[in-house]
């Protein structure tokens, strides 16, 4: 039992920078499907090895769409991937992926607010009520959190981490 706790925490430990970066990824993503749904032009994406992502619309015509769109498509685009391979191998990480993409992003909104900070802040210019930030941070983090949570059913899934 010990063992595998030490190799679930490593496994962890050693997923964590890979599971940032592609979460900062389809973050982007729903920025960008945002404002070309809406008709803005997209002028640059961008997703540092180290830092925090960018995507820049100029022009942005429905903006509280477009900066919505980041937050919302960056955790349910996870998600859906997670759902269509949960009885593949692979189905573990794609759940434990969609989580941190829910928590990541909720906890982004849902107390980003107070910093004013990214795309919270934007929202916030927009006229975005703080209450409607809250409760999207607090949908989210739930949410992932419950994802892991299922997980440790599925543990012995994993390579290398289950009971045996």
């Amino acid at each position: 039992m010990i063992h595998a706790r030490v190799r679930l925490i490593f496994l962890s430990a050693v997923l964590a920078y890979p599971f940032w970066l592609a979460m900062m990824a389809f973050h982007e993503l729903g920025h960008v499907i945002g404002a070309l749904t809406t008709g803005g032009t997209v002028t640059s994406v961008s997703i540092p090895l180290l830092g925090f992502s960018r995507t820049d619309v100029w022009p942005s015509p429905w903006p509280r769409v477009e900066v919505w769109s980041g937050p919302i498509l960056g955790a349910l685009l996870p998600l859906a991937l997670a759902f269509g391979l949960r009885r593949r191998r692979v189905g573990s990480f794609a759940v434990a992926f969609a989580g941190w993409c829910l928590i990541a992003n909720g906890a982004y909104i849902g107390v980003g607010w107070i910093y004013h900070a990214g795309d919270a802040g934007d929202l916030l210019r927009l006229g975005t009520p703080r209450w409607v930030m809250i409760a999207f941070g607090v949908t989210c983090v739930g949410g992932g959190l419950y994802l892991w949570h299922r997980l440790g059913r599925e543990r012995a899934e994993l390579p290398g981490v289950g009971g045996g």
